[in-house]
C-alpha cells in the first residue's frame, strides 16, 4: 500500500510530511483483545495499520477470541507473515509514526531488547528504535523477577515507553472492554494520536 493520511494523527517526533501510519504487532501474551483494540481504534481514527502478528498470537488470538487469522489480518490495512523479513516495515526507509506491540511477552520483549531479532515483529520493533521513532510496548507479565526489570530498564534506557496495561478505577469501568478501551486509548496518547480515551479531570471540589 503506498499513500494514505497525513494529517489524521501526529506522531511524537514524526518528520513532517510521514503519513499517518502505525505498525501494529500482537505477540503471544495473553490479552490479544488488546491488539484487536487497537486496530479497531486505528482505523476509527483514519490511522494506515501494518500488522505483523507471531505465531503464538495466533494460538492466543484462536483460544481467548475464537478469531481466525485471517479475521485478524482484516482489520489492518497491510498485514504481514511473521517471517517476512523483506517486508516494508523491516527498513528504516519505509516512513511510520512509530510502532505498538500489544499485548508484548517476554520473549518479544527480550528480543527486542537484546536485538536479536529472529522475526519480522522484532525486527520492526527494532527498526523503529534505531530510527528514533515511538515504540509502545504493553508488556503482559507478572510478578516480574529481577532479569526482566533489568531488560525493561534496558529497553527504556535504549527509547521504548514501556507501558504494561494496568486497570484505570477513576473512570468507573464496568466492563472489560471498557477498561481494555481505556488502556489503549492511554497508548495510543503516546504515539500522538487522540482516541477520544476517558480523561481524569480532578475530583470535584466539595462545597463543605
Amino acid at each position: 500500500m503506498s499513500g494514505g493520511p497525513t494529517e489524521t494523527a501526529t506522531g511524537t517526533g514524526a518528520p513532517k510530511g510521514v503519513p499517518a501510519r502505525i505498525v501494529v504487532g500482537i505477540s503471544g501474551a495473553s490479552g490479544a483483545i488488546y491488539g484487536i483494540r487497537t486496530l479497531e481504534r486505528l482505523r476509527a481514527a483514519g490511522v494506515e495499520t501494518h500488522l505483523v502478528v507471531s505465531r503464538a498470537a495466533q494460538t492466543t488470538i484462536a483460544h481467548e477470541l475464537a478469531l481466525r487469522p485471517a479475521e485478524v489480518f482484516a482489520l489492518a490495512d497491510v498485514a504481514y507473515g511473521i517471517q517476512d523479513v523483506g517486508a516494508a516495515i523491516s527498513s528504516g526507509s519505509f516512513p511510520t509514526r512509530g510502532m505498538i506491540v500489544a499485548p508484548c511477552s517476554i520473549r518479544t520483549m527480550s528480543e527486542i531488547a537484546t536485538g536479536v531479532t529472529s522475526t519480522l515483529l522484532t525486527r520492526a520493533a527494532d527498526v523503529i528504535l534505531k530510527d528514533r521513532r515511538p515504540l509502545v510496548l504493553m508488556v503482559r507479565e507478572t510478578p516480574l523477577h529481577l532479569g526482566h526489570l533489568r531488560t525493561l530498564t534496558q529497553l527504556t534506557e535504549m527509547g521504548a515507553i514501556v507501558m504494561p496495561p494496568v486497570p484505570a478505577f477513576y473512570m468507573r469501568p464496568t466492563s472489560i472492554d471498557d477498561i481494555v478501551a481505556h488502556s489503549i486509548g492511554r497508548a495510543l496518547d503516546l504515539l500522538g494520536i487522540d482516541s477520544a480515551v476517558a480523561r481524569w479531570s480532578g475530583i470535584p471540589a466539595s462545597n463543605g
